[in-house]
């Protein structure tokens, strides 16, 4: 069901990981693209695999944590090249510090790239689509939007922020024709933890053991993709560890007990 074939899809945070396989993932459909991220060495090399499934593939580099250029950016594409048939709002960071030891000013800014810029971007490319009378958003949030976890504070945060606002707009934007779908993934072979912020604002640079050994990240696409062509609101993606999700609301006093358990130092 190639319902992206020769439509413009754009991507966020594709320079690798989760979003680097959505993009391959909709060119070997033959969509149109557009893809975005603040690495522009990676994100020509990721244009350069898709060019050779699809004949169309924008690489646009720019800063998520400055709603202003998120906002010009968007402008920009559209008049370019019209109006979004997919958005898929990926980028992101995580981090690994507790919160007590996290300023306000990095709170600040996790919370303007994971959350702030999916609103802003959505809110800019929402007018052209719903004139158009379809099209597709998604949002990529986490386990961590579920609930709680050590060492991630304004992360979770952010992703419980997305939980409230996309399915909002999902309801809203139903009249038009228009499907939100928020992917909750767990672990996925990506360098989120590598990249993800200490306290004083420098990269983890570590591999997470239960980041190592999660799923790959095409299979993470292809369960994403699938999701959205479904039109489903919400799709989790992982292995055993989305169990706690469930466990959490049938369970939850096994939960509390098992979370307390996670050591942070």
């Amino acid at each position: 069901m190639d319902i992206f074939k020769d439509k413009l899809c754009w991507i966020t945070g594709a320079s690798s990981g989760i979003g680097q396989a959505l993009a391959l993932e909709l060119a070997k459909e033959g969509a149109k693209l557009v893809i975005s991220s603040n690495q522009q060495t990676d994100l020509v090399k990721v244009k350069e695999q898709c060019l050779q499934h699809t004949s169309f593939c924008e690489a646009i580099a720019f800063d998520l944590s400055n709603p202003e250029v998120v906002e010009q950016t968007a402008l920009e594409v559209q008049q370019k090249y019209g109006a979004i048939y997919l958005l898929i709002n990926n980028g992101g960071i995580s981090q690994r510090a507790l919160a007590i030891d996290t300023s306000i000013a990095l709170d600040r800014k996790i919370m303007e790239i994971d959350f702030f810029s999916y609103v802003v971007l959505t809110k800019a490319i929402l007018p052209k689509m719903i004139e158009a009378g379809e099209g597709y958003i998604a949002a990529t949030s986490s386990i961590s939007g579920k609930f709680g976890f050590p060492l991630r504070s304004m992360y979770a945060s952010a992703k419980h922020a997305i939980q409230g606002f996309f399915e909002t707009i999902r309801l809203e934007l139903l009249p038009h024709n228009i499907f939100v779908t928020i992917a909750y993934p767990g672990r996925v072979q990506t360098n989120i933890s590598l990249n993800a912020l200490e306290k004083d604002g420098t990269p983890h640079g570590k591999m997470d053991p239960g980041q190592a050994n999660g799923i790959p990240a095409d299979i993470c696409a292809q369960r994403y993709l699938k999701a959205i062509k479904k039109r489903k609101p919400e799709v989790l993606i992982g292995g055993k560890e989305l169990l706690m999700v469930h466990i959490k609301r049938l369970f939850p006093r096994i939960f509390y007990q098992v979370i307390g358990n996670i050591k942070t130092t």
